[in-house]
Formats: structure tokens, C-alpha cells, sequence
């Protein structure tokens, strides 16, 4: 019983000591020549979480467009303290992150900030230093980010839920307060691209080759990018791409950018978006930093109406039973995504069940008049993507519900999505409730008015209580 009480004042006293270091800390950052440098805003375990780590990512989100709030600091000190947990807890097992990983995420990150920013110098005044140095600033706190998203992916990462349980989370449901749901649809498309002629596209490559002359005489590429490329992703950042890797580009511009050396300018050269010409601007490793300018093909009349027929033909013999739809749809779609799942589109949560007022207003136009198993007849449609390509599209509905409160009969996926993040939260709610009672968690009081981290506040635990008695 000796030695237990000594083991338990000997870790308060690491803790006191650990605490009596952060204050002191905190004391020589916070005040040069009279005003606020740093300090120490939490401590949890060993580890401590400065103002600036808060004022780091609060910037962030004033460059992504968020309104100012300084309330909005007490939710990013709480996901911060979240952080550290599941960090501790990953070096504890052995989680690693990679350079490559973090440099890739950083990459991505300041690539969309950028583009938010309107370009890199106006990101790069509004941080008040240079991107490489925010970078190196920000390398530390993005790979424990990265080590925490681990340690959450492993503790949950075994969860399932079987269908009794779904049917238990169900009939635990407030039936006074079940969702209602929209009509929804199951619905399949089949896409067809035109496919030009070299003398129809004969002018967007002279386009192409026109920029690309004025940029080899002198223009200013990232003028240029902002000015006439029709790449709109990256347009606003002078065409800049950031670093990538080999996949992340369609075939054709890959071997380009991976083969010219940094500050190079290529030939004008086609893909599937249009014409493109680019420089890559660095090198390292097995990934490439690249800006470039695309001018997008335009489809002729003649074009379209030959796209028209073809897929007219499909048409009939979908309507004359002579081709189901899920041959069809393998065999003639251009639709990458839908085409190798019999054309059948999905959410974002891989669900062929879609609300819709979740489709595109064309998609609806086209199917708002079909029964199920009918087809709609080509369409005329332009995509989202980069140069908004045009092209004919059939419509298949194959499932429409009405509106109706939540059933477990027509909604089981969805209740079944419902109860796993359920689980998961709870398992992840007593991950965190044992791993704050077993952790010396303290924040300066400046914080302690914020609604987001009362959780945080908690009273002392049974050792914290038997430390505070043997050491009297």
C-alpha cells in the first residue's frame, strides 16, 4: 500500500513539475518589450499547446473564407486537446507517419489555400511570411495531425454492426422524432463525349500555341494562367498545381511534367481536358511542382449531332429489349465513374439511393417524367469537370420512393450508416472520457468561459484524490 501511495505522489509530482514548467514557460514567451510573443494555453501530460498553435489554425480558416470569431478559438483549443490524446496515445503504439505523407498533405493544403487566397503572393501577405517558412512552421503540428487520424482509424477501425443490432438501434429511436425523407431515386446513365476531327480541333491547338508564344517571349505564365486558361481549379493560382505524384495526373501530362527539368516550358500537347502547355517549376523525389495553361475543345455542331445519333441508336435498342442497360452502359458509356457499375451513379456515401434534390438540375429534368425502367432519350448535358465538356446523356430510372418516415424496410442502409456512427461514437466517447481521467490535463483560465471545452474541466479523479491524501 506504501509503494502504491509513493507511485501515485511521485507521478503528481511529475505532473505538478511538468505544469510548474509550462507556467514558467508561458512566463518568459508571453512578455518582450511589453507585449504578447507567446504562452502556454493547455497542457496535456507532457505535451503543451501554444497561443500561436491556436493562432496558426485560426488564420487558416480567416484564408478558407471563415467570418473572424474569436469564439471560434475555444472549438480549435478543444480539437486541439483532442489531438494530443490521440497522438500520446499513438506513439504509445507505434504509429508512424511518413515524410512523403506529410509533405503531401501540406502540399494539398496549401494548394487550396492558395486558390482560396487568390494565389500565392496574396496568401503569403495575409500569413505575413513566405509559404516555404509557413510550411516548415506548420510540418510538426500536421504530422501529429496525421498520427492522431491513425490512433481515431484504429480504435474504430474493427467496428460493425450487425443487422439485430441495427434493428435495436431502430426501435430505440424516438418514433415521435423519425426523419422524413424526400422522394429519392436509383438512377443509371449512359454518356457519350463527341469525338472531333483533327481540323475541328485544329484552332484550339493553334489557341494553345498562340499563349504558349507569348509566355516563350516574355508574358508572365501566372498572367497568363489567370488571364486565359480554362483549367478554373487552378486559373486563380496562375495555374499553379502544387506538388503531385505520377498518379494524380492523366497519362499524357505525367509524362510530360516528369520528364522536363524545373523552370522547362513544353510543347503544346493534348488530353482528354483540351490542349495544355506547362513548366515545372521543381523537382523532388518522385513528385513534381507544375503550373500550366489549358484551353478546353469546344465540340462542333457536327460533332454533337453525330454524338446524337449514335447514342440514339443505343436508345432503341434499350427500348426494344435487344441491349439491357447494364451491357449498354459497360460497353458504349464514357463516364469513367458510372460506367464500370453497370452505369448506375452514386453519392458520396457509394449509395445508389439519391434524394432528389441532390441531382443536377438536368438529370432531374430528364427523369422527373420517366416510370421506373424507362429510359429518357439522349440529352444534351455539360459536366462539371475541367473544360466543362459537352456531350448526350440517357437517363435510366430504376427505382423511385415517395416521401416517407424512415422504415427499416426501404431505409436499412441508412439506419444501418446511422447506428455504425453511433457505435462509433460511443466507442470513441469512452476512448477519450478514460484517457482524460488518466491524463493531467490543464488550460490557462482565460479559456475556461468557453462551452466547447467544459467537458475538460473535470473534477479529480480516485489517484489524483489518494495522491492529494498521502501527500498529507
Amino acid at each position: 500500500m506504501f509503494k502504491k501511495r509513493n507511485s501515485i505522489l511521485l507521478r503528481m509530482i511529475k505532473q505538478l513539475c511538468v505544469f510548474l514548467f509550462c507556467v514558467l514557460g508561458s512566463i518568459n514567451l508571453t512578455y518582450a518589450q511589453g507585449k504578447i510573443v507567446d504562452r502556454v494555453v493547455a497542457t496535456v501530460g507532457s505535451n503543451i499547446i501554444l497561443q500561436s498553435d491556436v493562432d496558426m489554425q485560426y488564420s487558416q480558416n480567416l484564408v478558407q473564407g471563415m467570418s473572424p470569431n474569436e469564439d471560434f478559438k475555444c472549438y480549435i483549443l478543444q480539437q486541439l486537446l483532442t489531438q494530443k490524446l490521440l497522438a500520446q496515445q499513438a506513439v504509445l503504439d507505434s504509429i508512424e507517419v511518413s515524410e512523403s505523407e506529410v509533405d503531401d498533405n501540406l502540399n494539398s493544403r496549401l494548394s487550396h489555400m492558395s486558390r482560396q487566397a487568390g494565389g500565392k503572393e496574396r496568401l503569403e501577405s495575409f500569413l505575413n511570411r513566405s509559404l516555404l517558412q509557413y510550411k516548415e512552421e506548420m510540418r510538426t503540428s500536421v504530422a501529429e495531425q496525421l498520427k492522431a487520424q491513425k490512433m481515431q482509424q484504429n480504435i474504430v477501425q474493427k467496428i460493425d454492426v450487425t443487422p439485430l443490432e441495427v434493428k435495436r438501434y431502430f426501435e430505440g429511436l424516438d418514433k415521435d422524432s423519425l426523419p422524413y425523407f424526400d422522394t429519392e431515386v436509383e438512377i443509371g446513365e449512359i454518356v457519350m463525349y463527341p469525338v472531333m476531327t483533327k481540323e475541328e480541333k485544329e484552332s484550339f491547338r493553334k489557341r494553345a500555341e498562340d499563349l504558349r508564344k507569348q509566355v516563350v517571349d516574355g508574358s508572365d505564365f501566372g498572367t497568363i494562367a489567370r488571364l486565359y486558361s480554362e483549367d478554373k481549379g487552378s486559373a486563380m493560382a496562375g495555374g499553379d498545381l502544387g506538388f503531385s505524384t505520377r498518379d494524380n495526373y492523366v497519362k499524357e501530362f505525367s509524362a510530360i511534367a516528369f520528364k522536363l527539368k524545373a523552370g522547362e516550358i513544353s510543347q503544346v500537347f493534348e488530353t482528354e481536358y483540351g490542349f495544355h502547355f506547362l513548366q515545372v517549376l521543381e523537382r523532388r523525389g518522385e513528385e513534381v511542382k507544375a503550373r500550366h495553361i489549358l484551353i478546353s475543345v469546344k465540340p462542333t455542331a457536327a460533332s454533337l449531332e453525330r454524338t446524337r445519333l449514335k447514342l440514339d441508336t443505343v436508345y432503341q435498342k434499350l427500348v426494344d429489349k435487344k441491349l439491357d442497360f447494364h451491357t449498354a452502359a459497360t460497353h458504349y458509356s464514357d463516364n469513367k465513374e458510372t460506367k464500370f457499375n453497370g452505369g448506375m451513379v452514386t453519392d458520396q456515401n457509394r449509395s445508389t439511393m439519391i434524394p432528389v434534390n441532390q441531382l443536377e438540375a438536368s438529370v432531374f429534368k430528364a427523369i422527373d417524367p420517366l416510370k421506373a425502367g424507362e429510359y429518357s432519350q439522349p440529352t444534351l448535358f455539360q459536366d462539371e469537370g475541367p473544360g466543362g465538356k459537352s456531350g448526350y446523356r440517357i437517363s435510366f430510372l430504376k427505382t423511385r420512393i415517395p416521401p416517407h418516415k424512415a422504415n427499416l424496410e426501404q431505409d436499412f442502409a441508412k439506419i444501418k450508416e446511422a447506428a455504425s456512427e453511433d457505435k462509433t461514437r460511443r466507442k470513441l466517447s469512452e476512448w477519450f472520457e478514460s484517457r482524460r481521467n488518466s491524463t493531467f490535463i490543464a488550460i490557462n483560465e482565460d479559456f475556461h468561459k468557453c462551452e466547447d471545452l467544459q467537458i475538460w474541466f473535470k473534477p479529480l479523479n480516485e489517484d489524483s484524490i489518494a495522491a492529494t491524501n498521502a501527500s498529507k
